[in-house]
Parts: C-alpha cells; sequence; structure tokens
C-alpha cells in the first residue's frame, strides 16, 4: 500500500511569472507562497483560485488582502469571510497563501463514537505514524460543537497576521453536519507551512465555516490522503514577497495565529 512505502519528499520551486501551470499529480501537495510570509503581512494575491484548482481540487488557504478563509471541496472553492457566511468567490480572485491536493483517500475510516479535536488528532497519528510526510485530511460528520474564526479584508500598510487575529470574529455552533478540511504537515516544513495540524470547516447547508480553533463530532467519515510530493508556487520577483525579511523565527507568532481565539 502507498502508505506503507519509504516517502520521498521532493521540493520544486517555481516562479509564477515563468507560467509553468501543469495538471495535478497524485500525491502532491500545492502551496502557493509561505506561512511565514503571510505572518509577515504579505497578503497580496498572486494566484487565481482558477488556476489554484488546476493543481488540486481540495484544499485551505485565504484571499486577497486576507479577506477570508478558503476551503476548496470537490473542485470548488469556498470563501468564509468575517461575517462568518460563505460565498463563491469568482475564478479571477486571487489568494496570497494556499495549499491543494489531488485529494485520492489512502484511507477511509468510520468513527463511531464522540471524539473531541485533540481526540481526532490522536486517531490520525495512530493511523499515520510516519511524522516525516505529508496528509491530507477530509471528515464529514456531525459536530455536536465546532469553533471557527475568519478576518476582514486588510488594507496597506497591512499588519503582520499577529495583529490581525486579534480582531478576528469568532463563531460556535452546535449540533452542525458539514466537513472538515486541511492538512497534517511534518516538523521540518517550519516557515514554509504549518507544522502539525491546520484545518478548515464548511457546514453541509454552505452557510458558514472558517479555521478551525476547537470542536467536538459525534461521529462521522475520515478520509486520509499520503503524499510525498510537494511543490511551490513562490511570486514572481520585484513583489513584496521578493523584499520581505523571511529571516526571523516566528514559531511563537504562528502558534499565536493557529490557536487564538479570544
Amino acid at each position: 500500500m502507498k502508505m506503507m512505502r519509504k516517502i520521498r519528499v521532493v521540493f520544486l520551486v517555481f516562479a509564477l511569472a515563468a507560467g509553468c501551470f501543469s495538471c495535478a499529480h497524485n500525491n502532491t501537495v500545492t502551496q502557493v507562497s509561505t506561512i511565514d510570509a503571510l505572518l509577515a503581512g504579505v497578503y497580496d494575491g498572486h494566484l487565481t483560485c482558477g488556476k489554484l484548482l488546476r493543481f488540486g481540487d481540495t484544499g485551505i488557504g485565504t484571499f486577497d488582502k486576507l479577506d477570508g478563509e478558503m476551503l476548496v471541496t470537490d473542485g470548488i472553492v469556498y470563501q468564509i469571510k468575517a461575517d462568518g457566511k460563505v460565498y463563491k468567490p469568482s475564478p479571477d480572485i486571487s489568494t496570497p497563501f494556499a495549499a491543494v491536493v489531488d485529494f485520492d483517500a489512502d484511507k477511509s475510516i468510520e468513527i463511531h463514537q464522540p471524539m473531541s479535536y485533540a481526540q481526532l488528532e490522536q486517531e490520525i497519528d495512530r493511523q499515520c505514524p510516519d511524522k516525516n510526510s505529508f496528509y491530507a485530511i477530509r471528515m464529514h460528520g456531525m459536530f455536536s460543537y465546532m469553533k471557527t474564526r475568519s478576518v476582514p479584508a486588510q488594507e496597506k500598510p497591512y499588519p503582520p497576521l499577529v495583529e490581525v487575529t486579534k480582531q478576528q470574529n469568532v463563531f460556535e455552533m452546535r449540533d452542525v453536519p458539514g466537513s472538515i478540511v486541511g492538512f497534517r504537515c511534518p516538523p521540518y516544513v517550519k516557515g514554509i507551512n504549518v507544522p502539525g495540524y491546520h484545518l478548515h470547516f464548511i457546514s453541509d447547508d454552505i452557510k458558514t465555516g472558517g479555521h478551525i480553533l476547537d470542536f467536538a463530532v459525534e461521529g462521522g467519515n475520515l478520509e486520509i490522503d499520503a503524499c510525498n510530493r510537494f511543490l511551490m508556487l513562490l511570486p514572481e520577483e520585484d513583489t513584496a514577497f521578493s523584499k520581505v525579511d523571511l529571516s526571523r523565527d516566528t514559531s511563537d507568532e504562528l502558534e499565536k495565529v493557529e490557536k487564538q481565539d479570544n
């Protein structure tokens, strides 16, 4: 089985200006820019949602000017704005940071008992003991509790992300059916992506969702896709990305951004 193969991660870096847009490859996480650039306030989008879908049908991210949370599932891009509502953005709207995969589940696991966020992480860790590989995660279930957040679009000069999330809007839902989408990334992606879990949520009625802060699930179907390739798409030269200082250790900032719930 693919899950048991020795994983070899290949980093391929391309400038978007080169126009190197190919079809999605199996087992490939394709990422736009880096998490440290986003933490530093590089919010200008440089890859359209339409082009993003060429690389995968499932994933998460954000939008130009940091205008809400992105969730991609079944080849559809959803935008959860600061009002907590779900929108379908134009294919021409761009993203400064996103990660997608052409999702093909290696494991499908039925969850028959209630679990907290931490307990679900533990179950995934049990199913996927290889800490050095990428895993795309998708789960549909009934959530007795779901806590999410989103942030409003920013204006220049852009503040760093840790300051933006201090004013984030937090939403709490109960007894809501919906889907989780996201990734478990290996520890060595520090500065590039979020080491560990990064998950977004959307309700079945396509009315609400966001970046997950906490949840409790009653049961559902958990799907896991092991990925042994990583493709990074960087902005072209002479953009904010080319000028930002990415030498700092942003571990503390990232922890606050990912877990901060006001």
